[in-house]
């Protein structure tokens, strides 16, 4: 199971938990923003936009609809949230959560390298990533 972003070791959210949270990120004032990705690798900040930034909107109803729409879809992805706080005059994540998975996680795998001078380093890479992009969470 991936644990990336706020609530990630809590179960998933339900609908309604996703809706508070979107309540509370319009409250802030930050830009609510859908994205979605098959390859979550945890330094991967890049997942493909769903639509635009919703910067004004007033009721969280508008960024579950959109949450909603991007997990029918993609319903073999992950779907995160990202509020965006704009009050540091630059592009800050003030809040990000995972509201949608694959059925089927495959996980990651830690590679060991051996270097010079005995030094060991190890890379992290998703087993998913083994298949070609768009076919990474199919059965």
């Amino acid at each position: 199971r991936i644990t990336q972003g706020t609530f990630s070791y809590l179960p998933d959210l339900t609908d309604e938990e996703v809706r508070a949270q979107l309540q509370y990120a319009i409250g802030q004032g930050w830009a609510v923003a859908v994205e979605f990705t098959d390859d979550p690798h945890p330094r991967s900040n890049l997942w493909e936009m769903w639509s635009l930034p919703m910067f004004d909107i007033a009721d969280a109803a508008a960024g579950l609809a959109e949450i909603r729409a991007c997990r029918a879809a993609h319903p073999d992805h992950y779907v995160r949230v990202c509020a965006y706080d704009a009050s540091y005059g630059r592009q800050s994540t003030a809040l990000s959560f995972i509201v949608g998975r694959p059925p089927a996680e495959p996980g990651f795998g830690l590679d060991r390298q051996e270097a010079a001078g005995r030094a060991i380093r190890y890379t992290l890479s998703a087993y998913a990533a083994r298949h070609p992009h768009g076919q990474r969470y199919q059965g």
